[in-house]
């Protein structure tokens, strides 16, 4: 159920000129006084707002920082991000985010913060997140779905990131197995899945996403400098991380909303189509051996699909892919 205060920000959001206090407090089944004291907390966040005597309220201008309310304004989503928390700063989202999931918070919920001091990504590595530099993100599922499906979720909010980025600019982002987003071979985004569940029961999945966006390149880690980018760098301007913000969530409500309707085969296409390698050799090293392959996809569990020089086919779950005179451990 959309919040009280989603509710006032869509209400001021459409009307053009005044909105009067008795109409907000109509509209939104409140008290005059409670209508007041919402104003005042958007105040606080940083909004100018004009109140004049018989004609009501008018937002006159928003604040650059942001905030839980600076996002809500101009979100468009149905249910996702309906309820959201914003934290100057945290240890990891992903940690607060599981104890709003084991508090019973809804489906949709979103954490968001400007600073993690310790932001971790796949396998317990350390994941780099300056203040206000970038998007530091966790969301709350809870989907009727097999746990077994759970990876499919990782890899469609791989292709949310990536139609983002494409439809911002005009940068040609790839997807590299399983759940990085590059940009010209260097990493600017990963995504992070985690699961709670049971035998046959998913009880709630937090998706976490890191985005590099605003770090000039000297504020990127000299040792990360061969691997990392942001978009700024690649872009060649700064780019508004609030709007961005919305974008992903929009385009993320949408992908997920179609995968229930569709299925995954949709979500296994534009993975592809975004897939970096897919289609070109490259050599793979396991525990048991070494050989020449093609890439040529994903499976629906999530695996990367290869074929050897003799056309077998093989499911890779956990292998070191190498191409020209690098490599990257998958």
């Amino acid at each position: 159920m959309e919040s009280t205060r989603k509710r006032l920000i869509r209400l001021l959001d459409q009307k053009e000129g005044y909105i009067s206090g008795q109409e907000l407090s109509e509209q939104l089944a409140i008290s005059r006084t409670a209508v007041w004291k919402h104003m005042n907390e958007l105040k606080n966040d940083g909004y100018e707002i004009e109140a004049v005597q018989k004609k009501g309220y008018k937002i006159v201008s928003s604040p650059d920082k942001i905030s839980g309310n600076t996002l809500q304004w101009g979100l468009d989503t149905k249910w996702l991000g309906h309820e959201l928390h914003h934290y100057d700063q945290v240890e990891s989202t992903q940690d607060v985010i599981h104890q709003m999931a084991k508090q019973g918070k809804p489906h949709g919920t979103v954490v968001i913060a400007d600073e993690q001091v310790k932001g971790k990504g796949r396998m317990a590595r350390n994941w780099y997140s300056p203040k206000g530099k970038g998007i530091w993100m966790s969301i709350l599922l809870r989907p009727d779905l097999p746990p077994v499906q759970a990876p499919q979720l990782t890899l469609l909010a791989a292709t949310v990131l990536a139609k983002m980025v494409a439809e911002r600019s005009g940068l040609e982002p790839k997807i590299k197995w399983p759940n990085d987003l590059l940009i010209n071979h260097k990493k600017v985004s990963g995504i992070l899945t985690e699961m709670q569940a049971e035998q046959d029961t998913i009880q709630y999945i937090v998706l976490g996403m890191g985005m590099n966006v605003n770090q000039s390149r000297e504020e990127i880690p000299e040792e990360l400098h061969h691997k990392a980018t942001s978009l700024r760098v690649e872009a060649g301007e700064e780019w508004d991380i609030q709007t961005t913000i919305q974008h992903i969530l929009h385009l993320l409500e949408q992908s997920y909303e179609e995968f229930l309707k569709f299925g995954f085969d949709r979500v296994k296409k534009e993975w592809e189509h975004y897939g970096y390698r897919i289609g070109e050799d490259v050599t793979i090293s396991t525990m048991k051996r070494t050989w020449e392959a093609v890439l040529v996809g994903i499976e629906p569990d999530g695996a990367l699909l290869a074929r050897d020089k003799e056309g077998k086919e093989e499911k890779l779950y956990s292998a070191e892919i190498h191409w020209g005179k690098g490599g990257y451990h998958a």
